[in-house]
């Protein structure tokens, strides 16, 4: 770090990442030159909040119609209700958090996880807004009923398995060191990796991870939206992401994220290029929307 590398550069030069990066750029542009968005862009920022929020919790086993989540007012009734209602507390509270991320990355982590965790850790549970600790183990990242799984842990489509969640100790040096990663990218080092890749590996790391006992994906697709907005890719948060990895669907997510738990420069290309893909039809999501409203149907 104190040379002002970025460690994340070489990853931008894995074969075919470049081309993600410029094809996404291209693509964000784009949508920011929308004519909607000279006078619209608040309401544009809002609806892919609403759409990213929902997708989010899909992801996470709450599937519901979007204008289900828009009717509802009530997050409290049951688990999967408490999801959603996570992801929209999160998805509300993301962009207030960037001059915290830039200087204290761990401290935002903590409170996304407090936003998604909300009421529903229980009366003395004390795991909310903490990463885990010893002997403690992290919900599925997947939900069984979203992934069939073999009881070996490879999904039933061929993907290899998840490695099991890192020990306690792991996780607070490897969160430490993305911190201090993030940090220093931040602070203006020269030469740094694309937002793309940063993001990707970002949202990758967290859920390689699992640091928290619950809400893991939540969390690790509210840090790539922050990332996004903090190192201007997607400034006005208008490009929902998490809508992209549910189009890409749930067997893909996992077996980018199986690719990128291998370290490995394959594993690593193909998860970025999963994080682009999907940013890409976050972005049609939203040029779809302006769409809509510029033929004045919103």
């Amino acid at each position: 770090m104190s040379t002002g590398t970025d460690p994340l550069t070489p990853l931008a030069e894995l074969p075919g990442v470049s081309d993600t990066v410029a094809e996404v750029r291209k693509a964000v542009d784009r949508l920011y030159g929308h004519r909607v968005m000279r006078r619209r862009a608040p309401e544009v920022t809002s609806e892919a909040a609403l759409r990213g929020a929902r997708a989010s919790a899909a992801l996470s086993g709450a599937d519901w119609p979007l204008e289900e989540v828009r009717r509802r007012s009530d997050f409290s009734s049951g688990e999967q209700e408490r999801v959603v209602g996570g992801a929209l507390r999160i998805s509300a509270e993301a962009g207030q958090l960037l001059s915290i991320w830039r200087t204290s990355p761990l401290q935002v982590l903590a409170r996304l996880h407090l936003l998604a965790a909300g009421d529903g850790e229980g009366p003395g549970d004390g795991s909310a807004g903490r990463p885990r600790r010893d002997g403690e183990q992290p919900e599925e990242l997947f939900p069984l009923e979203l992934t069939a799984v073999e009881p070996g842990g490879a999904a039933v489509d061929g993907a290899p398995p998840l490695p099991a969640a890192p020990s306690a100790g792991e996780v607070a040096a490897r969160l430490d060191q993305l911190a201090q990663l993030l940090v220093a990218r931040t602070a203006g080092a020269p030469g740094g990796a694309p937002a793309l890749v940063t993001a990707a590996v970002v949202h990758g790391e967290l859920l390689a991870l699992r640091p928290f006992r619950s809400h893991n994906g939540l969390v690790a697709r509210a840090a790539q939206r922050i990332v996004l907005i903090a190192e201007g890719l997607d400034p006005k948060a208008i490009c929902p992401t998490e809508v992209g990895l549910v189009e890409l669907g749930t067997a893909s997510y996992r077996a980018a994220l199986a690719g990128y738990a291998t370290g490995t420069p394959e594993g690593l290309a193909t998860w970025i290029a999963h994080c682009g893909r999907a940013l890409g039809l976050g972005v049609r999501e939203s040029t779809a929307v302006c769409e809509a409203m510029q033929r004045g149907m919103v």
